[in-house]
Order: C-alpha cells, then structure tokens, then sequence
C-alpha cells in the first residue's frame, strides 16, 4: 500500500517537471557590463570590429553558447544579435547573461483566446494586460507568413523609411538622403523597433492597429472626437474663422467613403501639421487655384516638384481629381484612402506604413508614407482623443501582424531587446529619439516644438510615455523643480534613458519673456532689441527669432504681433 501510494508521489512529481518544460521556454539575452566594447565578425580581436556597444545596452543572443577565445578574451566569446538577423561576438568578460523564461501554453482564459486566435506567447503578457482593462477590446491577429528579419530587412532598404533623429544609430549612413536636413533613412535597428508589434501593446499607441472603416456605433462621437485632435491646428481654426462645419465634414466624408473620421483627422494633421507652413493646401486662396484644398499632400512628390512648387503640385493634384469646395476635398482624399489603402487589406495606420498584409500582392510597397513614427504618432492622437471624451472602453478591434520566426523579445532602436515605451523602466532609446518621438523637436542643447500655453505637466507626461516613468524633471529658469503651471523658454528638461541623461533648454519661439505666453510684454521686449535698448540672450534670443533666419529684426517683430493679434501662428 505505502509503495503504491509512494509511485502515486512520484508519478505526481514527474508530471509536474514535465508539465514545467512543456509550459514554459527560456531564451537569453546579453547586457553590456563595459564601455565601448568592441563587437567582432568572431570569437577574438584578430577579427574586424562591426560595430561599438555601449554600457548597459541589451542584445538577444544567438544561444548560451560559449564560444572558444581564438585570441584576446580568455573568458570565451558569445553570439548576439546586433541588428535584425546580423549577428557578431563579444568578449564574455563584458557581458552579463540573463535568462529570459516566457510561458508557451496558456495558463488564462485571455492567453487561451489569444493561443487560438494565433497570436504568439510574446504577444500575450502585453494583450492581455489591456483586455484586463478594457474587456469590451478584440485582438484579431494578421498571419503574415513573413520572415521577420526578411521583413524588416525589406522595410530598411534605402528609400523605404525615414527617421525624424540624426543619431547616429537610427540611421542608415549608406543610404543617401534625398529628404530635408531635418530626416534621415533608417536604420534597420530603428524599423525594428517601429515595426515590431509588440512594442506598442498599451492603451496610447495600440490603436496604430485599429481598423479605420467607419463603424456606425461610434458615428454619435466621431464629430467631436475628430475635432479634439485638429482644434489647436491652423487649418482647422481657419476654417473655424470662415463659417466652415469642419468637423461636420470629416463625418460626412468618413461616412460616404467608409472611413473613420477619426482616422481622417489625424491624417490631415500628420499632413499639413498643426502650424501655417501648409496654408496654400489648405487656404483655398492661391492664385490659379482658389477654392480648390489638397488636405493630404497627394501629389506633392519629388518627381513633380523638380519642375513644379509643392503648392503648384498639390493643387494641380487637386484640380485633377475634383477636389473643389471643402467639402469634396475632405471626401476625395478619404475616397482614396479607401479604394488605394483599405480595400486593397491596408486597413490600419500600421499596415499603410508597413505593407505586410497577406492579402496585398504589393508587400513592403504601395506605403503611404515613409516616416517610420506615423503610425504610433496617429495612434496616439486617437488615444488622447478618445481618453478626453470617456470612450476608450468601447468594443474597438484592433487587428495585429504576426510573423515568422521572431525573437522572443522586443526590438528597440539600438539594441534589438527592449521593453515596452510605458514600462516602468528607463528607455534605451537615445535622448534625440525619446524627444522626437513624443512629438517635440531635438537640436543639440535645446528641446523645441513646445506650443504656448502648455502646462509642465502635459510635457513631462508626452516625454515619459517615451522614456519610461519618472525619468523627466522640469526647472523653471530659477532652477526650481515644477510639476505646474505653463512651461516656457529659459526652463530646462532633464531626460534620463538607460544609460544617461541629457538636460535641455527650453525655446517656446515667441515667448521672450519666459512665462510661456506671447503676449504684449514679449513684443516689447523684441522690439527693445531690435533697438538696442533691451538685450535678448541665449534661449531667450532664439525664441525671438520667430522667422528662424538667425536674425532678430523686423519680420519678427511682425510675426509677434500677427500671433498676438490672431491672424498668424508662430511656428515652433
């Protein structure tokens, strides 16, 4: 009896070890423990550097395979990879191995629903923890059949995918730019971590998968939600300014063209942006062309603007198609979006970036557009949206990319293993790309892009979505931590990543006089200095070049004035 019971023990015992193997699979990852450590084609210094890895950066690794020292690094050498599917060596003295257990067989009822909806097991920590909050949400998952590192690789090539960051790791430095100063090819490092899914599965940025048809369940608030995201922008208060039922448009657009108006909204501001530099598009007022409007830039490509102006080619692009009155120039691009992006299976903001649906015989072409960030940059504008007006419990679908053989971990832009943007950790992004990416300008030294009138609190939140919670602190120009009140030129923002952090000046172009307004007192002060009776130095002389010509004289002056009085918004 006592044997029987103990065989019953031991039966027990080994079914649990098995069932532990069978529910769970490790996979590793390197994190550097030195200072610009060199990563070799093999295992010793005689062979050719690939690249420099700095300190505390982490690496998935080919295995836990430690490979023989053929010369330099006594400890051995291990695999990683350091760029998509590239992989090199590094000295084992400077790296500390971290295994990394992932469950493989649903232990919840959520896992178990996405298991057989196809999702992978590295897809469902991050979709779950939002089915948890927002039950009402539907993942659906989009079999690619595609290789990730093909994928990616396809996504990087020269001409396919541009970066608003000039460091040095999120561009591809062979790939020539045929773009402004301001953009820059990426490099494959960075399309991973903008291509990769799972980087993205949290309330802010999830909707980037959000099937953009109009849904006649939410047809009560699309007016108001597609209003939220455009009311700051200049196109949107011209209109306004003219008697124009704006957001009553974009409805009536999205409806006859099966788009959400939601979606439209934030294609039009990814388009023109918030500022005037776009007014010729949007005026319907330029010579030649009056009353015809290009809200989508369509036709404004490099072909046409050799022998043309952006404004001639757009509107000429107008003119074409029928886009006269407001109205049939918010339809006609909504038209297009339907017939050349959704019913061709690009049915979400990240599908028009990346082109991986299945059902497209144009895969990794026939792409909106090429800066890597729109999708999560829309995305987070529907999110704000939806978040202001108490609807993101709705019953949304988000439809998401699975591909073949990716790693067990997420991308980042330099490293290839990183979590998600709103963990709790420090990001491993760069300082220029944190900034960049929470929808801000970087230049050495200074953050720009900063409207007036917005709170520190509104900053700091924008910034740490980016970089990871707690990481921004923001002083006044006496050097005083804030948490409230307006930010404005002469404060500086402190961002810390993994690996350092960087503090920068604040220009709020217009606001001379730091209080994060343009008001009276900084026209005064403008003009004082044109004089020479008022001196403007630092961040405080840059925020009075409004012009951006590297002057302070009359044009701006004027455009002060203009700004205050309503009729011009400065850019920033």
């Amino acid at each position: 009896m006592i044997n029987k019971y103990i065989k019953y023990l031991i039966l027990i015992a080994i079914t649990f070890v098995l069932n532990i193997h069978i529910c769970s699979a490790m996979s590793y990852r390197a994190k550097i423990t030195g200072s610009s450590v060199n990563l070799r084609q093999g295992p010793g210094t005689n062979y050719s550097e690939v690249k420099i890895l700095v300190k505390n950066a982490e690496y998935n690794m080919v295995s836990d395979t430690l490979y023989p020292d053929e010369g330099g690094c006594e400890e051995g050498w291990y695999k990683i990879y350091y760029e998509g599917s590239a992989s090199g060596y590094v000295c084992a003295k400077y790296v500390e191995k971290k295994e990394i257990v992932y469950n493989t067989v649903p232990t919840s009822a959520c896992e178990q629903e996405l298991s057989i909806a196809g999702f992978p097991a590295t897809y469902w920590p991050g979709l779950c923890a939002l089915k948890a909050k927002y039950p009402s949400w539907q993942f659906q998952s989009i079999i690619t059949g595609l290789d990730w590192s093909t994928a990616v690789n396809k996504e990087s090539e020269c001409g396919t995918s541009y970066i608003e960051s000039s460091d040095p790791s999120n561009v591809d430095s062979s790939c020539r730019n045929p773009y402004s100063s301001s953009w820059y090819p990426a490099s494959s490092s960075a399309v991973a971590y903008y291509m990769d899914p799972r980087n993205w599965f949290n309330e802010k940025y999830i909707f980037q998968f959000e099937h953009l048809g109009f849904n006649e369940a939410l047809a009560g608030i699309y007016r108001d939600a597609a209003i939220d995201i455009i009311d700051h922008a200049a196109f949107y208060k011209y209109h306004v300014e003219l008697g124009h039922d704006f957001g009553g448009a974009l409805v009536t657009a999205g409806r006859l063209s099966n788009v959400s108006p939601v979606f439209i909204a934030g294609r039009v501001l990814q388009e023109l942006g918030a500022k005037t530099s776009e007014y010729n598009l949007y005026s319907g007022i330029y010579p030649g062309f009056e009353n015809y409007y290009n809200f989508y830039n369509y036709g404004v490509s490099d072909t046409c603007a050799t022998g043309k102006s952006p404004t001639e080619c757009g509107l000429s692009y107008a003119v074409n198609h029928g886009w006269y009155g407001l109205e049939n120039a918010l339809k006609g691009g909504a038209d297009s979006i339907y017939s050349g992006y959704i019913l061709q299976g690009q049915y979400s903001g990240y599908l028009q970036k990346y082109n991986v649906a299945p059902s497209n015989g144009n895969v990794y072409s026939h792409q909106y557009m090429t800066n890597i960030a729109a999708p999560s940059s829309e995305a987070k504008s529907t999110y704000n949206s939806y978040n202001k007006l108490g609807i993101l419990g709705n019953a949304y679908i988000f439809y998401i990319p699975v591909y073949n053989n990716m790693d067990n971990s997420n991308y980042t832009a330099s490293s290839g293993a990183v979590t998600t943007p709103d963990n709790n950790d420090p990001s491993k992004l760069s300082i220029s790309t944190i900034v960049v990416s929470s929808g801000f300008k970087y230049s050495s030294n200074y953050i720009t892009g900063i409207n007036p009138n917005s709170s520190v609190a509104s900053i700091k939140s924008a910034l740490e979505s980016i970089a990871g919670a707690n990481t921004v602190t923001i002083k006044n120009a006496s050097g005083n931590v804030v948490a409230d009140g307006n930010i404005g030129t002469g404060f500086t923002v402190t961002v810390q990543n993994a690996e350092t952090n960087e503090t920068l000046n604040v220009i709020v172009r217009g606001d001379t006089s730091g209080d994060g307004n343009v008001n009276a007192l900084d026209l005064l002060q403008v003009q004082k200095n044109i004089l020479g009776t008022y001196a403007l130095n630092g961040a405080y002389s840059l925020a009075a070049d409004t012009s951006g010509d590297g002057k302070i004289n009359a044009l701006d002056l004027l455009q002060v004035q203009k700004n205050i009085l309503g009729t011009y918004v400065i850019v920033q």
